[in-house]
């Protein structure tokens, strides 16, 4: 790369001039950014807090003529899913153009009391406690189905996310950077994205240091100079064409798993997609759903009784600790809640550690055992890792459209040709890093231990759309 000056005209060229083009605009034209910003926080705060506060809807109320059901469909039908899959096409697009929690710490920063980030708050593993608590809390207290938990969980999030903007830094979005609940998430996924602004550490060099008015603020916090891979970026913009060395380009979706992730080995990411996204997600769609939660709880029940012992399947918690509902004849029991941690914590475990051992094989397929070599390896699983995690969230859009009898066509064989598809990807990525350290039988052997991982975490999804 030698400057957005030098850019090429032959093959693609006119994709890379226009690439370029778009990460300009963006930089140009923050006041229209920041209009669209604005927009989708006025609507983000009212699909949030104002169904907590209406009757739940009627069983013959519908999507389109029912706020709540709306709100419901939005977030869980389209929000969330599809923002998963734009981390893998267009990378953090969303966090730096449209989050609404993102433009609220920021714009609260601006009032910050500036004071220095303290050494607990940038803790590494927080994505993954956060990711956890979020998901487990949001199963407890049926966060998809009624509109208050929403408020608790969603309003909750971005109530913390101003709070840290009012206390930390100056213009920046340090609730991004370092707590944001699906921020681990969204670094893994965006490193698939076949776009990122890409940086030309030569053009940086050799350009003279521009004057502080043409400066540009990064709010999330990226060290921009040394940047290689896209977890990081927001997509925003700000530093398209500064000093000549920086634009938005194309790039191979496999490029940073294969020759950046390596040099960045993080047990932290190891261990968000091995027990977080592959494992902890998968129960946490599967539990409901799941006859070996049912054969759990009547065992149990039948237990307790036996001993004179009936509180546990009597006592109900309110709705924001345990799901509680009696008019729609939805209530937990501390005995349901007792098996809901039980279950999502056994399927967490039971898959994270199946997975390691798996990758742990492919590790020493190649060699002598390497830690940053099984980091490596693991980061091979994020097609499949995430493609679970978007079909556990689109299961509820199916869900939402059946409801109003709008049947999708074709779900099974979508699925299929997802889980497939991720499976495949995987199986590619682990054969390109295996082939960075051997090749020949050991690089087949460690592919085939990365795919029988992906397999793992295929079987669970299988159960849970097929079989159960």
């Amino acid at each position: 790369m030698a400057g957005i000056a030098a850019l090429g005209v032959r093959g693609d060229a006119w994709i890379d001039v226009r690439l370029a083009r778009a990460g300009d605009w963006l930089r140009r034209h923050g006041a229209a950014v920041r209009a669209v910003q604005w927009v989708i926080v006025a609507v983000y705060l009212v699909l949030v807090a104002v169904p907590a506060f209406l009757p739940l809807p009627e069983r013959t109320a519908h999507i389109w003529d029912n706020l709540t059901l709306a709100a419901q469909f939005a977030f869980w039908g389209i929000w969330w899913p599809f923002v998963l899959v734009s981390m893998v096409l267009v990378g953090r697009v969303w966090c730096g153009v449209m989050c609404p929690e993102g433009t609220l710490t920021e714009v609260a920063s601006r009032w910050s009391l500036g004071r220095a980030v303290p050494r607990w708050l940038t803790w590494n593993g927080w994505p993954f406690l956060a990711f956890a608590g979020t998901t487990v809390y949001g199963q407890m207290v049926s966060v998809y189905g009624y509109p208050k938990p929403v408020l608790a969980v969603l309003g909750g999030s971005t109530l913390a996310a101003v709070v840290v903007g009012l206390l930390y830094g100056r213009n920046k979005r340090v609730w991004c950077r370092y707590l944001c609940p699906v921020n681990g998430v969204f670094a893994v996924l965006s490193k698939l994205a076949p776009v990122s602004f890409q940086v030309d550490g030569a053009a940086w060099a050799s350009s003279p240091k521009p004057p502080r008015e043409k400066a540009f603020n990064c709010a999330p916090l990226v060290a921009v100079k040394q940047m290689k891979g896209s977890g990081a970026c927001h997509m925003c913009g700000r530093c398209s064409g500064y000093r000549g060395a920086v634009r938005l380009a194309r790039r191979s979706p496999n490029h940073e798993i294969v020759h950046v992730a390596g040099h960045e080995p993080s047990r932290e990411q190891t261990v968000l997609i091995l027990f977080g996204m592959s494992g902890l997600a998968v129960g946490a769609f599967q539990w409901s759903s799941s006859p070996w939660f049912i054969a759990a709880k009547q065992a149990l029940a039948t237990w307790l009784i036996e001993r004179g012992v009936s509180w546990p399947l009597e006592t109900s918690l309110p709705w924001f600790v345990l799901t509680n509902y009696p008019e729609h004849n939805d209530v937990m029991t501390l005995l349901d809640g007792v098996l809901l941690l039980a279950y999502i914590a056994a399927a967490t475990v039971a898959i994270g550690l199946a997975l390691s051992v798996l990758a742990g094989l492919a590790t020493r397929a190649l060699g002598p055992w390497s830690e940053a070599r099984f980091h490596h390896l693991v980061q091979t699983l994020i097609p499949i890792a995430g493609c679970g995690v978007f079909l556990g969230l689109s299961a509820l859009t199916v869900t939402f459209l059946k409801g109003e009898r709008l049947p999708v066509p074709y779900v099974p064989e979508m699925r299929a040709a997802l889980l497939a598809g991720a499976t495949l990807w995987s199986g590619v990525l682990a054969w390109q890093v295996a082939g960075l350290t051997s090749g020949g039988l050991r690089r087949i052997a460690a592919t085939l231990a990365i795919v029988a991982a992906a397999g793992v975490s295929v079987a669970n999804w299988v159960l849970l759309f097929w079989i159960w």
